[in-house]
C-alpha cells in the first residue's frame, strides 16, 4: 500500500468512497444525499490536504489533514478518514492514521483533534485510542444516527 497526496485524477475514486460511507448515515454528519459537486469543498477545499492510500491499482482509502481552527487555533490538526468498504478490516485506516500523524508532526502541528467521532462507531473509537487519542469531551446526542436515533459524539485528542 502506498499513501500519497491526492490528485484531481483521484476525484472519482474518492467520491465513490465518500458517497458509500455517508450513505449509511452512521459515522459522518454529511447528509447522505450530498451531491458530488460538494466533495470539492469538503475534501479538497482551501487549507485542506488530501491523501489517498492505493494498492492493487485502486484507491483503498483517503484522508484529509487541515488546521482544526484558523489563526490562533491553527497549531492543532484535524483529520477525517474514509476507507472503501471492500478494504475495511485490513489495516488501511490504521495506516492512514499513522501517516497523518507523521505528516502533522512534519508540518509543525502540536496536537491532533477529532471534533466529531460518533460514539457508536466503536471500531473507529478503539482505533483512535490504539493510536494514542483520548476522549476529552462528549456531546450528548450530538449525532442523528439513521438507525439508532440520537447518539453521543466524542471529541478526541492526542498531543504530537
Amino acid at each position: 500500500m502506498n499513501i500519497r497526496p491526492a490528485t484531481k485524477q483521484d476525484y472519482d475514486s474518492i467520491w465513490e468512497i465518500f458517497s458509500i460511507v455517508i450513505q449509511s448515515g452512521d459515522t459522518y454528519a454529511f447528509d447522505p444525499e450530498t451531491p458530488k459537486a460538494d466533495l470539492e469543498k469538503y475534501w479538497f477545499g482551501n487549507s485542506i490536504q488530501t491523501f489517498v492510500a492505493e494498492g492493487d491499482g485502486k484507491i483503498l482509502g483517503t484522508y484529509i489533514l487541515k488546521p482544526n481552527q484558523p489563526g490562533l487555533g491553527g497549531h492543532v490538526a484535524n483529520c477525517g478518514y474514509m476507507v472503501h468498504p471492500d478494504t475495511r478490516g485490513k489495516g488501511v485506516g490504521s495506516q492512514l492514521c499513522l501517516h497523518s500523524l507523521e505528516k502533522a508532526k512534519q508540518q509543525g502541528y502540536r496536537g491532533m483533534q477529532f471534533n466529531f467521532v460518533v460514539s457508536t462507531n466503536e471500531k473507529a473509537v478503539k482505533l483512535w485510542q490504539k493510536h494514542g487519542f483520548t476522549i476529552i469531551g462528549t456531546t450528548p446526542k450530538g449525532f442523528r444516527h439513521r438507525q439508532l436515533g440520537f447518539v453521543d459524539t466524542y471529541i478526541m485528542y492526542r498531543n504530537l
